[in-house]
């Protein structure tokens, strides 16, 4: 066996390649590995906001295992550098078989065992050794095929390298994501990363590796490749049935937009229920007392013209639209996909009483945050039917910021109501909201509606308790100068389950509740997921 760490750059003439060529196809080894290592990342981190949820939380853990994890890969491939080339193909073949197959492990973890942060932190440390050890291994290869002084050979490993992240950081948002789904696009990574590996090992140093290593290799990669091809011919098959474990037997539609994933499920208006990126947004069974609580205290005053940020499922619209003396309502929503659903869906169509096909309706799709940034002139009401503040891509819609925008774009009379999220069972993110629309200027009634509970509990916006005991929404109406009255507009059409005395009762019992002394939350400081 050659010492490979001293080899000469004549022992460039046991392998089947000119000296220029192998270096060339060592750094291109390296390009492609890179890239997949990335695209690993980033899979566990999109995957991990959307089943875990606090996408600073899980980037925080993903990448600070994954750093540390290197730095041990790094330590124990100092024992393989003797046999870098065998070395560096079954790594590759074991870092193929973890990452193509992670997106798939945590989503049935989460589908059957309600559970992935443990399968989270495992698959970044696997990833993390696997990677950290591919560099010492390359080093080694690349003076193995042309000696030249390590500082010149680390600067051409760790360029290719650099850049091969640079492709798989926009190969994975552009690519792999809209093209095959985060489960499909793991998998193909995973091939792509297989045979590259193996290619290298097995044409390059062919004359390095004894019969039974060579032997080894190919079937190591044979195999994972195999594996990795079956999954993906089965994956669809594995999504139905992870959707039919997540949510029931009644899903009807599941869509991966641009923004999120949309499942809708039930068979009729009734049953219906609306989930994005797997928390509960709609239910049928308790939606109005929702929607009422949100709309219609907000509504007691001037209301000719209303914005609602969110509420692309239209119920919003619907309660609003009930007033007669609405002239003109703008309903901004960031998916489009959502408010098409609500268009054509029947049963959602129906359960939000054909809203979109009022003429005094209209649709924007865009980020509420820039979108306030622009004058659109004054609104009597301004309704916030956005994701829960405990999202963190959410939060900028919940900072003293926003608020400030949305007061400015307030009429002299208007009011602003927000979903505060639930005031019993997080009251630190429900006050800091509270404070943090009184650091936008607005001065604050906040009340509470208690809901019931609606049997799916994946996520922190609109479901009932997971236990299944009665949970609470907690809302802030708010306006310049003096804190607006929680009260129904009089002459306005009689709510289906909200009445008078119970919006007295909420607002007493949510003064008393108050948390005192919470800082706002800002775009530089978000104070929401202290609360989790």
């Amino acid at each position: 066996m050659i010492d490979q760490q001293m080899s000469l750059r004549g022992g460039a003439a046991r392998l089947p390649v000119r000296p220029r060529t192998g270096r060339f196809l060592v750094l291109a080894a390296v390009f492609v590995c890179a890239a997949c290592g990335l695209v690993y990342e980033l899979e566990l981190l999109a995957l991990a906001s959307y089943l875990i949820g606090d996408s600073v939380t899980q980037a925080s853990v993903v990448l600070s295992v994954m750093v540390f994890a290197m730095g041990i890969g790094s330590l124990l491939a100092k024992r393989l550098r003797c046999r870098a080339a065998v070395g560096f193909g079954m790594i590759e073949a074991a870092l193929a078989l973890i990452g193509g197959s992670s997106a798939l492990v945590l989503y049935a973890s989460f589908a059957w065992l309600g559970d992935s942060q443990y399968a989270l932190v495992g698959f970044s440390l696997a990833i993390g050794v696997l990677i950290g050890a591919e560099i010492p291994l390359l080093m080694t290869l690349i003076q193995r095929v042309d000696r030249q002084d390590a500082g010149g050979a680390v600067a051409d490993l760790f360029a290719a390298d650099y850049v091969g992240a640079l492709v798989g950081g926009l190969a994975f948002p552009f690519l792999l994501l809209p093209m095959l789904g985060q489960l499909t696009g793991a998998l193909f990574t995973g091939t792509v990363n297989a045979a590259a590996g193996g290619a290298l090992v097995l044409w390059v140093f062919r004359r390095d590796l004894s019969a039974r290593s060579r032997w080894l290799l190919v079937l190591a990669n044979v195999s994972v490749i195999a594996v990795l091809a079956t999954a993906t011919v089965l994956v669809d098959d594995f999504e139905r049935a992870a959707r039919r474990a997540v949510y029931g037997d009644q899903v009807r539609v599941a869509v991966q937009t641009g923004v999120q994933e949309v499942v809708v499920t039930g068979t009729d208006r009734d049953s219906l229920g609306l989930y994005l990126d797997g928390r509960l947004r709609v239910s049928a069974r308790d939606e109005y007392r929702y929607h009422e609580a949100l709309v219609h205290p907000a509504m007691n005053g001037p209301r000719a013209r209303v914005l609602i940020l969110g509420g692309g499922d239209g119920l919003a619209a619907r309660e609003v639209l009930r007033y007669g003396d609405v002239r003109a309502v703008t309903v901004v929503e960031l998916d489009p996909a959502v408010t098409r659903l609500a268009r054509t869906d029947p049963a959602l169509s129906e359960l939000n009483g054909h809203a979109f096909r009022d003429p005094r309706l209209t649709v924007v799709g865009a980020d509420a945050f820039p979108w306030l940034r622009a004058d659109h002139g004054r609104y009597d009401v301004v309704i916030s039917d956005l994701p829960d503040p405990g999202i963190t891509a959410s939060t900028k819609l919940y900072s003293a910021e926003f608020y400030g925008l949305v007061a400015e774009a307030l009429a002299p009379d208007g009011r602003l109501v927000v979903h505060a999220g639930p005031l019993g069972a997080r009251p630190q993110t429900f006050w800091t909201v509270e404070a943090s629309v009184r650091a936008g200027g607005l001065a604050t009634r906040p009340y509470r509606v208690t809901g019931r509970y609606a049997g799916f509990a994946a996520g922190p916006d609109r479901s009932g308790g997971e236990d299944g005991e009665r949970e609470d929404w907690g809302f802030l109406l708010a306006a310049a100068g003096e804190a607006p009255q929680a009260a129904l507009a009089a002459g306005g059409p009689e709510p289906r389950s909200l009445r008078g005395r119970e919006l007295r009762e909420g607002a007493r019992a949510a003064a008393e509740a108050r948390l005192p002394g919470l800082l706002p939350s800002t775009l530089v400081h978000p104070r929401y997921w202290e609360d989790a």
